[in-house]
């Protein structure tokens, strides 16, 4: 089935597009809900809200871009309204005792994606929010600031921090590989 054909059932609730939809697209959409998301769980329900959007919306997608861009979209939006609804995204907390020297460069060499994706997870939800936006995302501060409801500042400020804290962490993982 094309994805023009896909839509086209979607839009007319065919049960078996709405299936194969979601088939071709969740395990994708599920790793980008697990990068916003505190536990397995939370990520779980952003996609099942994710979904429930798509499906109610799809009527608005003008074919002007790529059909899965305008999912991740969605996905991306739910997770951010996800994250705005809880207490926890004042949480902060302190790195000024993070050093300021650079890792080498070979460090970052023998990270293996899922560990790296394990570090990012490990960050408060703040500085995982705008490194995910920005450093996986591509969304530059403005955006970002605008997407969540913060300064521009705050933006480049939670990156730095975010970025400080990985270095740590790496450092860290290091030690134990050593």
């Amino acid at each position: 089935m094309t994805e023009k054909e896909l839509i086209k059932g979607c839009l007319r609730e065919n049960r078996k597009c709405q299936q194969e939809l979601f088939r071709r697209y969740a395990g994708k959409m599920l790793v980008v809900c697990q990068r916003y998301a505190r536990h397995q769980m939370e990520a779980e329900d952003i996609l099942q809200d994710a979904f429930i959007k798509i499906f109610d919306n799809i009527s608005k997608f003008e074919s002007k871009g790529s059909f899965e861009g305008w999912i991740r979209r969605i996905v991306i939006n739910t997770a951010l309204k996800n994250y705005s609804k809880k207490s926890f995204k004042n949480e902060q907390i302190g790195v000024e005792h993070v050093p300021e020297k650079a890792l080498e460069p070979s460090i970052y060499g023998h990270l293996h994606e899922e560990e790296l994706m394990n570090l990012i997870l490990q960050l408060p939800d703040g500085y995982r929010l705008v490194f995910n936006l920005y450093a996986v995302e591509g969304y530059s501060h403005r955006e970002i600031a605008d997407m969540i409801g913060i300064q521009e500042s705050t933006s480049r400020s939670q990156l730095v921090k975010a970025r400080k804290l990985l270095q740590q962490k790496i450092i860290e993982l290091q030690k134990v590989a050593v």
